[in-house]
């Protein structure tokens, strides 16, 4: 039993590296980059669980590694949600939850995670997903 607790909190680790290593090779950072990778996750998911419906935003996390759902779901407030966020929100939203100047600057900062997430989850979740987004942020979404 303890073998096994052991071996999915490594799988969830590597996913979760193999992610923030996708946003990294995305940017051409290093590793010791790791901060600004992880605030680029953990900013777009915020933005992307506080716009999605309760039920959608739940459906989606569960195709998470479990440590990048618990990023996720970090001080969430379901009655809260979702919030209507357009594209231009979205994206100053970003601007303020990522206070690392990056080439392209938030709108590019989001296309990065964004595609590194459809990566990771499958494509009918992924659709569910754009499917209650605004026209012009699910422009955004690949």
């Amino acid at each position: 039993m303890a073998d096994s607790m052991i071996s999915a909190f490594e799988s969830s680790l590597d996913k979760t590296n193999l992610i923030l290593k996708d946003i990294e090779n995305a940017y051409g950072w290093p590793k010791d980059r790791r901060n600004q990778s992880y605030a680029a996750l953990r900013t777009v998911l915020h933005l992307l669980r506080d716009r999605l419906p309760v039920n959608e935003s739940v459906e989606f996390a569960q195709q998470l590694p479990v440590l990048v759902r618990g990023i996720y779901f970090d001080g969430w407030v379901p009655s809260d949600v979702p919030i209507k966020l357009n594209r231009d929100d979205f994206l100053y939203e970003v601007r303020q939850g990522f206070p690392y100047d990056a080439e392209g600057g938030p709108e590019r900062v989001t296309q990065v995670v964004l595609d590194t997430l459809r990566r990771h989850v499958t494509q009918g979740e992924w659709q569910d997903v754009k499917d209650t987004m605004p026209k012009d942020l699910a422009m955004m979404m690949p």
